[in-house]
């Protein structure tokens, strides 16, 4: 049997966390096991625990102690044992782990790219968050990028859907679409996706003072707003708000200052998620919460298998090497390391510019 390491949070308080010790089952027939080589660590994270009864995130990796529970992460894992004469050990996949050591998966619907894991708590939740990467069978694969990947594949996927949401609905009329917490991951994905379509229209980025000159030397947005000059500095015509911050007090403003203008707002993340909940003048019928598994599962019925991943895949290749020019990338290695990193994110503490892997296995 293998020690499995795993971080738990309490659901009720995110910054109490405890270190569970486990060990890997005796029979692994039709199951893996993988050592998670490393995963990223940001804000949307985060979102996953904030949001983890109403989205679901808490039922990926289940716990003894229900008051407790695992915030899902993207990363690199290494199959150390397998039941399955279809999965090799040595393998390299990426997809979706516990913050831990190993995790054990039930794959199914397996192909020469994929598989799904099929485990009977996993079969009714999003199909995205199920699929696991073979990355050992993609002549295109580079390790090099693995952590560029585990940090930004799953927020610049987001990214992809939101523009795509924004061009299926024609801008919802607008004449100007403003990127709230425009320094966050997400932001800047969505900021790439817009920029790169000539017919999308003006990109504002909202950020707050300390950022903005991290935001303007992107030299991504038509104009770069701090949140003291909204109502000095936003014009007041037709607008679409993709909301990143989940900061109730800043949307309210928006919502009061635009009025009817306000065609449109899409909350995505939860970066100031101390601060949510909305306040006077908030337009509840014309905002909603943005789910990208849904807007996914919509895309592959459209589209058809693959097409969602081809052209999602394409925007991904080149943000991410556009990324690479300001984004720093910090490692921790071990359980105190790691701890003191998931801190540091949850505290809002890990500069716009940075992000975290982690890596608690040996």
């Amino acid at each position: 049997m293998t020690e499995i390491t795993t971080l738990q949070v309490r659901k009720t308080n995110l910054n109490e966390l405890e270190v569970s010790t486990t060990h890997s089952p005796d029979d692994l027939r039709a199951k893996i096991l993988v050592r998670i080589e490393r995963f990223g660590l940001t804000a949307n994270n985060i979102t996953y625990g904030v949001v983890g009864d109403r989205i679901g995130y808490w039922k990926f990796f289940p716990t003894a102690d229900t008051t407790f529970g695992v915030i899902p992460v993207w990363g690199i894992g290494i199959v150390e044992e397998s039941g399955l004469p279809e999965i090799a050990a040595g393998e390299r996949l990426y997809g979706y782990w516990p913050m831990g050591s190993h995790a054990v998966l039930e794959p199914g619907r397996i192909d020469e790219t994929r598989f799904f894991d099929a485990s009977e708590h996993r079969k009714d939740l999003a199909a995205v968050y199920n699929r696991y990467l073979r990355l050992s069978n993609d002549p295109q694969d580079d390790p090099a990028t693995d952590d560029m990947r585990m940090v930004l594949w799953p927020l610049y996927a987001t990214s992809f859907c939101l523009y795509d949401f924004a061009l299926a609905g024609e801008w919802y009329g607008a004449e100007q679409v403003l990127i709230v917490s425009a320094s966050s991951k997400t932001g800047i994905g969505t900021g790439y996706a817009f920029q790169a379509d000539p017919s999308a229209p003006k990109i504002i980025g909202l950020t707050s003072a300390g950022n903005k000159a991290k935001v303007d030397a992107l030299k991504l947005y038509d104009q770069v707003l701090t949140y003291d000059q909204i109502e000095a500095g936003l014009d007041n015509v037709p607008t679409l708000i993709i909301d990143m911050s989940g900061s109730g007090p800043v949307i309210s403003r928006l919502h009061q200052h635009l009025g009817d203008n306000m065609r449109f707002t899409s909350h995505v993340g939860l970066t100031h998620y101390s601060e949510a909940g909305m306040g006077d003048g908030y337009i509840r019928e014309r905002s909603e919460m943005f789910f990208a598994p849904g807007h996914i599962a919509k895309r592959n019925a459209d589209w058809g298998p693959g097409e969602f991943e081809r052209r999602s895949g394409a925007f991904w290749t080149k943000a991410m090497h556009k990324s690479a020019d300001w984004l720093t990338l910090d490692h921790a290695q071990g359980e105190a390391q790691a701890v003191s990193a998931y801190r540091q994110v949850l505290a809002g503490k890990t500069p716009a510019d940075h992000a975290w892997t982690i890596s608690l296995s040996d």
